[in-house]
């Protein structure tokens, strides 16, 4: 309701006065009389009507300026984001990047490249999310939702997939080197290219995997795999995966080879400084 009206002038008093039924609702009917001899006296000046323009013309301005500022708001939001990921690199702890990454993603914001080795990402859902060559080394990430994410060159190495949904990841030519991925969906994901030397994978499940072109599964613990293609299993074998129940025996199996591998390194070593 407007707040300037031009208003007819007040019945005298005593019209007023004959309406209360009782005395008691005299003093009421009083303020009520008084009130509109004071509004029919306002409702002459020009000035209240102008100010009541000017506030209408305010707030249309404020909705405009509102909508015109609204991409500068989503970069100062995007930056925001940003700077919280960024200087958070390289610390434990989530720090505000779960939700700061999951901001970006919703505003459809390419993460590639995006580094966040070392961080707690438990139960974060980038789904969709283009996260080429970003680096998620020794990342907390279990129970992560990252069906159809863009990993394609990424740095997995030794983080956590445990229970975690890859579900039609892009994963070529990642490092997936010491990654756990117990019990993880890795339904239909593409793992041509991708390094799974001494991954954890038992219990994962290998739905209509892309995998003939992996590149190493040396050590790859393969014990209890679901659903994994006819011929994978022997495939893996055959390349140095193991199936080993035992967290002990699996870790002795892998110093064994390191052990073994040592001296061969440094063989090599000296003959290139030769």
């Amino acid at each position: 309701m407007p707040v300037f009206k031009r208003r007819t002038r007040p019945e005298p008093w005593a019209f007023h006065r004959a309406q209360a039924k009782s005395g008691l609702f005299v003093p009421f009917f009083a303020v009520q009389w008084f009130s509109s001899w004071i509004a029919y006296v306002l409702s002459g000046w020009a000035f209240l009507e102008v100010l009541e323009y000017v506030g209408t013309l305010s707030i249309l301005v404020a909705v405009v300026s509102y909508f015109m500022e609204g991409e500068s708001r989503l970069k100062q939001k995007h930056y925001q984001a940003w700077q919280v990921i960024n200087s958070a690199q390289s610390k434990g702890g989530s720090g505000g990047r779960i939700d700061a990454l999951q901001e970006l993603h919703a505003d459809k914001v390419p993460l590639v490249g995006v580094d966040v080795r070392d961080a707690f990402l438990q139960g974060i859902n980038l789904s969709g999310a283009d996260l080429s060559r970003a680096n998620f080394h020794a990342a907390d990430v279990r129970n992560a939702n990252l069906a159809k994410a863009n990993l394609a060159f990424s740095d997995l190495g030794s983080a956590n997939f445990r229970n975690a949904t890859l579900e039609g990841a892009h994963l070529e030519n990642a490092n997936l080197e010491d990654s756990d991925l117990m019990g993880a969906n890795l339904r239909h994901a593409n793992l041509e290219g991708a390094n799974l030397a001494k991954a954890d994978l038992r219990d994962a499940d290998l739905t209509g995997i892309t995998w003939q072109r992996i590149a190493s599964l040396k050590l790859t613990n393969i014990l209890g795999i679901k659903n994994a293609p006819p011929e994978f299993a022997d495939w893996a074998k055959k390349r140095g995966a193991v199936s080993i129940e035992s967290d002990t025996e699996w870790q002795a199996a892998i110093d064994a080879s390191e052990k073994e591998e040592a001296p061969k390194a440094a063989d090599s070593g000296a003959l290139q400084q030769n």
